[in-house]
């Protein structure tokens, strides 16, 4: 799968309204048939950022999403709201759900 994360600063006057601004963006990515997984959260330590996590099951799938039409209106109508650029890792691995963190197992 291909797994990224991925840090957007908000404009201290977005920071709110960011999961309602991304939301229609957040709901088409969520429907491609090889997303699997795509949650935004927001920082402890900085209300303007938020995070995102997703997965996309191969790079094929990676591919379609930054091909789709909803990416590029994204493209379009997201960066007026960021304060920078956000910063991604994106690194290919040899999974395809979550794993157990088994130093914390709950028992």
């Amino acid at each position: 799968m291909i797994f990224i994360t991925a840090k957007f600063l908000i404009k201290p006057e977005h920071a709110e309204k960011w999961p309602e601004i991304a939301g229609d963006f957040t709901r088409a990515t969520r429907a491609e048939p090889g997303c699997l997984w795509y949650d935004w959260s927001r920082s402890l330590d900085d209300p303007n950022e938020y995070v995102l996590v997703e997965a996309f099951r191969d790079g094929d799938a990676g591919a379609a999403h930054v091909g789709s039409a909803h990416f590029k209106q994204a493209q379009q109508e997201l960066p007026p709201y960021l304060q920078a650029t956000p910063r991604i890792i994106s690194q290919s691995i040899d999974q395809d759900d979550w794993s157990e963190l088994g130093e914390l197992a709950v028992k």
